[in-house]
Formats: structure tokens, sequence, C-alpha cells
């Protein structure tokens, strides 16, 4: 027997549902964003929570024509179902299937691509500037979470609302959560409007009464008369200082709430802010104990809840964490830092042993380096582990506040490199460009675990500021040292010596040069051999040089984008040494990398041995001629 889902071919067809239908719909929703990321991975905990939102959302308002933003997007996959990706939703974050972010190029109805947080009202506020200078009439909705209100470009935009247009909506998704729990003044805050006894307490009265009349001037009056109740109440009203209009906390999963709120918030003649209370992980008991942990997940057993097991390694995170407490056991002068993300960077368990010396900062990757630098500047040694896609936006920070001063702050580099499904807002391809230039900054990258360990300790050590970059996921598998050792600052390890070519090798490309030597040296006889780069900055220029010398010709691969990279540097070098040996640059290509697994997108791009020998002998024969 067909759904209710399956009658809704366009957002309009939501406007005649009744309440109960509504209901249904949203459980059916549910039930397609669950088999489908069980099977795909995804986020699951945030897109459970929003299913009442959104479908409250595509009621009140008319899109494409009306503008919705969507902060972050990773809790959009109701918002596509209902849009025209239904039919596709089975494709969700595979090689050419449908994204699981929100992408301008995917859908007219995605107003806006987004991937990281914070982005939504600043977005949002232009395009309702571009509108008022139009002197059109669409609705503009900026959708954040309570974890993105900490993030400073969020606060920068609210404060810019008032003076700027006077007809703006923000939707303030409250779930406690951003990923890790929400930490910071602003969460209080929040939390104390939805926890406020008094207040809660007319509040639950006067909406069984507003949901009973359904005439537009009684449900203003409605709101109107909460207004009054929440400033004898509330002691602060911070986004009313701001210069927007407050209405709620509003049941997030009560659709006589939700509509009677947005359709207030439509009809305001100033900018609105409406808090909607969630639950993150609605609907599926093992998201709804545990969101942080479902926040993403890969393929897993509906019924079990068992995730599936994707190696029996321990990955990168979990080595850095636990060789970080190693070392802090050692040096009470080692805090830690995260910014919204204590289990995705492997800090959960220093978070334990180390309260006091652990920072959770929210989504301010910003005040995180510049936190950390005033750490420095005291005498400590902080640490922040951080994903390569997070940390672009904090350059700056890096530059001025740690490397312009020399401070020892060493920044753990996760999810450096291609990162799979979750495509181009979230793969680390670009800090090597970014960071390689700057002065004073010691910058390593691991062929293994052991390698990590050695170079944390080395970091931590060397009174520098310090980067290591290290990939998602597990390593080859290398038992880790009982103790740490410094590595000695810009030397290169030789792997395999080899007198034709050389392939210098960046962290976790090492096992593909070793593979595609063996290839060179079956086709070719020559004599292939590959350097373990260890240090993107300082380089080892007097390895480089002794090498140059000798062989043909030299390749560098480097899990990053290939313009301004490591193979730039090398190739760099090269030239400032005077020679003018062969090169072959290998890494990925000057565009976005689509999302898809790690092995679609490596065999695409040529990231195979047998791609890389062929690459190699190609110009070697090109250089004979």
């Amino acid at each position: 027997m067909a759904g209710i889902l399956d009658s809704i071919r366009s957002p309009a067809d939501l406007k005649a549902l009744s309440f109960q239908q509504m209901e249904t719909l949203a459980a059916e929703v549910r039930e397609l964003i669950l088999k489908t990321v069980s099977t795909n991975g995804g986020h699951l905990a945030p897109n459970l929570g929003v299913v009442e939102l959104t479908i409250a959302l595509l009621t009140v308002f008319d899109p494409p024509r009306d503008r919705i933003v969507w902060d972050v997007s990773h809790q959009t996959y109701a918002y596509k179902i209902l849009t025209d990706r239904r039919d596709r939703f089975q494709t969700l974050r595979k090689f050419n299937g449908i994204s699981g972010f929100l992408r301008r190029d995917e859908s007219p109805y995605d107003a806006f691509g987004a991937g990281h947080s914070g982005t939504a009202v600043s977005a949002a506020l232009g395009m309702a500037v571009a509108r008022d200078r139009r002197g059109t009439l669409e609705h503009v909705i900026a959708v954040l979470g309570d974890g993105a209100v900490g993030c400073g470009i969020s606060l920068e935009a609210l404060n810019h609302i008032g003076t700027t247009t006077s007809r703006l909506i923000v939707v303030l998704n409250d779930n406690e959560m951003s990923i890790s729990k929400n930490v910071g003044s602003v969460a209080r805050y929040l939390a104390s409007l939805l926890t406020s006894p008094r207040f809660n307490k007319f509040k639950r009265t006067l909406e069984r009464i507003g949901w009973k009349l359904r005439l537009g001037w009684l449900r203003y009056a409605y709101y109107r008369i909460e207004e009054a109740i929440k400033s004898l109440f509330l002691r602060s009203a911070f986004f009313e200082e701001m210069g927007l209009r407050y209405i709620g906390p509003v049941d997030g999963h009560s659709f006589p709430a939700l509509l009677d709120a947005l359709k207030t918030a439509r009809d305001s003649d100033r900018p609105i802010l409406v808090h909607v209370a969630t639950e993150k992980g609605r609907g599926y008991k093992p998201a709804e104990q545990e969101p942080e942990k479902w926040h993403g997940v890969p393929a897993f057993d509906i019924a079990t809840g068992l995730i599936a097991a994707e190696t029996t390694t321990e990955s990168y995170s979990a080595i850095m964490g636990e060789t970080l407490c190693r070392l802090a056991e050692e040096d009470r002068r080692i805090v830690a830092i995260t910014a919204g993300m204590t289990r995705g960077t492997g800090l959960t368990e220093f978070s334990i042993r180390f309260p006091d010396r652990f920072f959770d900062v929210g989504i301010s990757e910003e005040h995180a380096v510049i936190f950390a630098a005033g750490l420095a500047a005291e005498g400590l040694t902080p640490v922040f582990a951080v994903y390569s896609t997070f940390l672009q936006r904090a350059v700056d920070c890096v530059i001025h506040d740690v490397c312009l001063q020399n401070l020892p702050v060493v920044f753990c580099i996760d999810r450096a490199g291609i990162v799979g499904e979750d495509g181009p807002t979230h793969h680390g391809l670009f800090d090597i460009p970014l960071l390689r230039s700057i002065p004073n900054l010691v910058f390593m990258q691991p062929k293994d675990e052991a390698e990590l360990c050695n170079m944390l300790a080395t970091a931590i050590r060397c009174g520098m500021p310090s980067a290591i970059r290290y990939p998602r996921g597990a390593g080859p598998g290398v038992k880790r040292p009982l103790t740490t050792e410094s590595l000695p600052v810009g030397k290169a390890e030789v792997v395999r010596p080899g007198s034709d070519i050389q392939i210098w090798a960046l962290g976790d490309m090492v096992p593909l040069a070793l593979a595609a030597a063996d290839l060179i040296a079956i086709r070719s006889g020559l004599s292939c051999g590959v350097v373990n780069a260890r240090f993107i900055r300082p380089l080892d220029e007097t390895l480089l040089q002794s090498h140059m010398a000798s062989v043909r010709l030299i390749a560098t691969i480097e899990n990053g984008i290939l313009q301004a990279g490591f193979g730039s540097a090398v190739e760099e070098a090269a030239i400032r040494l005077g020679h003018l040996t062969a090169f072959v640059k290998i890494g990925w290509p000057d565009s976005f990398v689509p999302h898809g697994d790690v092995a679609t997108l490596f065999r695409t791009c040529g990231f195979t041995p047998e791609a890389i020998a062929e690459k190699i002998l190609i110009r070697l024969n090109q250089k004979r001629r």
C-alpha cells in the first residue's frame, strides 16, 4: 500500500496535508533516511532530528522562490527527499550520486552550498539585501544549529542584521549538540531559555490556547503575549538586543507549534528568530542515546545498531590521542584543544584523564588558534587537533598569531587528503599550499603509526610552531614504539635506494610509491628508489641535492592538491640548487574533487601503481628524446 511520501512530487503537495498526515509523512521520511544511511553511511542523528522542521518549512514557504539557507547542510536529507531528489536518494554520497550536503549545481532548491558551520546567516543576509535592492518579495530563511550560534561568523552576521534589512528569518535548531556537546556561554544561554520553569509553565498554557485559535490576529496576539512573558522571566534578551524579534522555544516535533511560529515569522515586518527545540537522532534509539557517536556513521545494521567494522587497526586519530596522553603524563605543560570535535580528533581519553588541561572551544577555529597562541606565550604547550578542512578557516591566525611570534603551538591536522563520501567541502587537500610557505613552521607527515608517535614528540619538544598532517582512518598497522623519540628536524628517510629514478613520497603515499617502483623495475629494468620525505618544511635539501646529481628523474607523490603543494616545494628547491633534473609531480588535480568512496576517487584520478609507473616512464622517455 502506497504511503503519503509516494504522493509528494513537490513541496506544494505538502500544503494540503493535515497534522495527522504530516506525522505519517515524517515517519516515512525517517524510515527512508534510516534505510539509506544504513547502506551508504552518512550523517544520521542530525537528519533524524529535523524531519518535522523540514516539512513545516516547506509547507509555510515556497522554495525555490523563497530562499532556504541551511547551515552546514549535513541535516538536509529530508529536504532533499521532499524537493526533487527522492528518486535519486539511494545514490546519496555515492560517486556520481547526490551529495550529502547542499550544492547549488545539484538542484534549484539548494539556494546556497555549504559544508562548514556558521555560514547560513551571512549568506542569507546577503540574499535578503539583494532582494531588497531588487524590490522583490521573496522570503529568506537561515536555518542554523545551536552549535553554529557560537561560531564567530554567525555572531558577526547576527550583529549586522538589525541595521541592514527589515525582513529576514533565522530558525535556530536547538538540539544541544554541534557534534560534541555544545559548550560556552551561548550554549548555556540557550539552555536557560529551554529550561526556565516559570517561563515554560506559562508557555505551555499559552500554547494550548494558541493551537486552538487559528485566526491570524489571535495568533499574533498569542505571540505578543508570549513576548511579554519572556521579558518578565528571562533576564537577557540576547537576540532581541541584536535587533531580532525572538519567538520560542518552539517544540520542534509538534506540527501545530512549528506551523504557527513559522507563519508568524513569515508575516513579520522585522527580522525574527524562531528558536526550535529538537532531539538529535529522534526516532532511532541508538542515535537518541548516543547522538555524538551517530552524528556521522558508516554503514550499519538497523536492527542491532552494530556499525560495520571498517578495520581492526586503530585510526591515526586514536593513535594521536593515546600518544598525547602518554606525553602529557610526562609533561604537565601540555594542554589539548578541540573545536567541537572531541571524539573525531581522538581527544576523548585526554578529556577524561586531564579535564583541567582540555579545552573544547566549540565551532570557533580562529579563536582556538589564537587561544593556543596565548597559552604558548605563557609557557604552556598547546596541541590543537583539528580537521584539515576546518583549519582553513584560521590560516591568518596561524600566520599572524602563532608563526610570526614563533610560539610553540602544535597543530595535529586530521583528515588530511581525500576523505571520501563527504566530498569537496571536507576533503583536506589545501593545507600544504596554505601552510608550507609560512616562516618558522615545522611541517610533517608520517608514513605510519610509529612515525606519527615520534612526530608528535618532535613537535612538542622542538619549541617551534609545528604541524603534523595525517589521513582519515587507519594506517598500515605498524606497532607503536614503547617510548617516543624526537626525529632530526628536516631529515628525510631513504626507504629504498635507486640510481635511475627517485620517488619522493609524502606520508600515506609511501606504500603507493613502493608499489609503483616495483612496476617500474619490472617494466624498464631501471633502478627506482623511494624516499619518505617526512618533512614538508624544512625540506631535506641535502638529500635532494645528492639525488639530483645522480638520478635521471625525480617524482613526487602527495595526498593533497598538486598546485603549490609538496611537489612544487621539491621542484622549487631543485631550481634554487641549480639543477634541471626531470620532474614528475603527482597529486590531486586543479579542481574540486567530487564525493565518492576513497578507492574510486584514487582510481579515477590516477592514484594507482600502474598509472604512476606509466606517468613516470613516459616522462623519462620524453627527456631522452
